[in-house]
């Protein structure tokens, strides 16, 4: 085991910047990701909503743009070890795919509990 260095542990954290940064260049299903984490964000200082609100809010962006970061690394991972078409990286592909839907999910159910109530105090419904 190596000993610990305060110079790797600086440079670990630029290859993780580094990665986030591709993700976001690169997955256009990140953009819409952060796109609709902006929206819920901006809906959260609109509604002023509490801080175990903001606390599930918060999960819920990091849930889906880390299911979709790991997606695109097990997606370019195996498109790396087959490049020809193979239905076990085909299931594979797809089990990660669907991580991210479960995740994406999941994230609007608790977009709808916490903003619905909000939104229908306003409508009057």
């Amino acid at each position: 085991m190596n000993k610990f260095s305060v110079k790797d542990r600086i440079k670990s954290f630029s290859f993780a910047f580094k990665g986030i940064k591709l993700l976001f260049r690169h997955e256009h299903n990140a953009w819409i990701h952060c796109t609709l984490a902006v929206f819920a964000i901006g809906l959260g200082w609109y509604f002023k909503v509490s801080s175990t609100e903001w606390m599930f809010i918060v999960v819920s962006i990091a849930m889906v743009l880390s299911a979709e970061a790991f997606n695109t690394a097990i997606e370019k991972m195996a498109d790396f070890i087959q490049p020809d078409q193979d239905q076990r990286i085909e299931h594979i592909k797809d089990l990660s795919a669907g991580a991210v839907l479960i995740t994406a999910f999941t994230a609007l159910v608790i977009g709808l509990l916490i903003f619905l109530p909000k939104i229908f105090s306003v409508i009057n419904i």
